[in-house]
């Protein structure tokens, strides 16, 4: 038996310790529902009597939870009447250590939040610090198009990794090889560009770390060549798969309002119908100058979250092939000395470029005093970084609005009524990564 240590008021609680407005406010109030509107909310069949329940702890062991999540489960039969989420077990401090790393550094750390996605959070990162230092309206274009170009690659690798896990949760089990298989073409080209598969420390303030390799436009279209025939496998595998819609259709259903409610954003929030993404609602890099679809769904339930990332990455590669059309020449950083090291060539003929190259990375830059929140769209939903400066190389104060954070809010919402069974389709659709939960 696995002892788990005691979480306090994180628990879920016996119903005899619980009054009645206790129980409403876990359906209703994060909700900003009346209690009326809460209570026919929260109406089951009955009101069981705690010797007709048992309460159970899913987690936090990794496999279907997707990290290490702790979901206590109050179970009447095989239905769910409650659930709470319990995290933590992942802590890592990222944002303190941010405090204490210069502007320079930063990306190290951040890129480690969501490691499915490392290069969205390193572009975030780099934007907010670009808003303080007064820079961003001066980044080269090129440096602009390579930042998408990554971003929409990453988006995919992302969604891919998701088809991947999705299909193993669900027993669709060659779907993890399949997924794997297509998600590794992407990190085999993220290898040659940044020298890592993953947490890469690309994308930096000012720019880029390196200009793109040669070769590198083959080794995209070559990944653009390959992947629509292989979603056409999937389509045929899983979602015309009668099996597949039966365990998706109609399990974790959460409604437009409820999903505003909680903050949701990304593929949860549009698969209630709610057109939103930030890269057409509040434009960052070059996203108003290139065509895209946003997916929505209309039953916000599993399947729609499933068939929103199939297609997005459908969508995702459209946006590719307009970077590709389009890639400008140029730099791939800033040329501004108080931000970017020299050129590495220079250091071995010029004393003051070694002086130089060593200050940068030693001391970093001083960022202007002020604070700055940034947001753009990660394959999960909206990540914003917010940073105030002291006028120091360190952040006086950062903080990162994690989508998997506030997404898994949404899982009581979703798993109340359901059946146990459903309860790993349910946490698969959020595509949550504990490392950002509890960054």
């Amino acid at each position: 038996m696995t002892m788990i240590a005691d979480e306090g008021a994180q628990e879920l609680r016996p119903r005899s310790e619980l009054t009645a407005r206790e129980l409403l406010r876990e359906v209703g109030s994060v909700l900003r529902l009346s209690e009326a509107d809460a209570a026919k909310l929260g109406d089951l069949p009955e009101d069981p009597d705690e010797d007709q329940t048992m309460v159970i702890n899913m987690g936090p062991s990794h496999p279907s939870t997707h990290g290490v999540l702790r979901l206590m489960l109050e179970l009447q039969g095989e239905t769910v009447l409650r659930c709470k989420p319990i995290i933590g077990y992942l802590h890592t401090g990222m944002e303190k250590t941010g405090e204490q790393l210069t502007f320079m550094q930063g990306g190290t750390n951040v890129t480690r939040m969501d490691y499915a996605s490392p290069l969205n959070n390193e572009l975030v990162f780099s934007m907010a610090t670009e808003k303080l230092l007064g820079i961003d309206g001066d980044i080269p274009e090129r440096a602009q198009w390579m930042r998408m170009l990554l971003s929409e690659l990453n988006r995919m690798s992302s969604h891919l990794l998701f088809m991947a896990t999705n299909g193993m949760d669900l027993g669709a089990v060659s779907m993890m090889i399949y997924g794997w298989r297509e998600r590794e073409e992407v990190l085999r080209f993220f290898q040659k560009v940044t020298g890592l598969r993953m947490n890469h420390n690309f994308v930096r303030p000012g720019g880029l770390a390196a200009d793109l390799p040669p070769g590198w436009r083959d080794d995209v279209l070559r990944i653009l060549d390959l992947l629509p025939e292989r979603l056409e496998e999937y389509d045929i595998l899983m979602t015309g798969q009668p099996l597949w819609r039966e365990r998706l259709q109609g399990v974790g259903v959460i409604t437009p309002s409820e999903a505003l409610a909680l903050g949701a954003t990304g593929p949860i929030l549009r698969s209630t119908g709610v057109e939103w993404d930030l890269r057409r609602h509040d434009p960052y890099l070059r996203y108003d100058e290139v065509e895209f679809d946003i997916i929505v769904g209309s039953y916000g339930d599993a399947f729609d979250r499933y068939a929103i990332r199939l297609n997005e990455i459908r969508e995702s590669m459209r946006i590719v092939h307009q970077i590709l059309d389009r890639m400008p020449e140029g730099d791939y950083r800033i040329q501004d000395k108080k931000v970017t090291p020299p050129p590495r060539a220079r250091i071995d003929e010029s004393m003051e470029a070694l002086i130089h190259h060593f200050k940068i990375f030693t001391e970093g830059f001083k960022v202007p005093e002020g604070e700055v929140y940034v947001a753009i769209e990660s394959p999960r939903g909206e990540i914003g970084c917010y940073i105030a400066s002291d006028g120091s190389p360190t952040p006086y104060r950062m903080h990162v609005r994690a989508p998997s954070f506030v997404n898994i809010q949404c899982l009581p919402h979703m798993m109340r009524g359901g059946l146990v069974a459903d309860a790993v389709a349910v946490i698969s659709s959020v595509d949550p990564v504990l490392g950002e939960v509890d960054r």
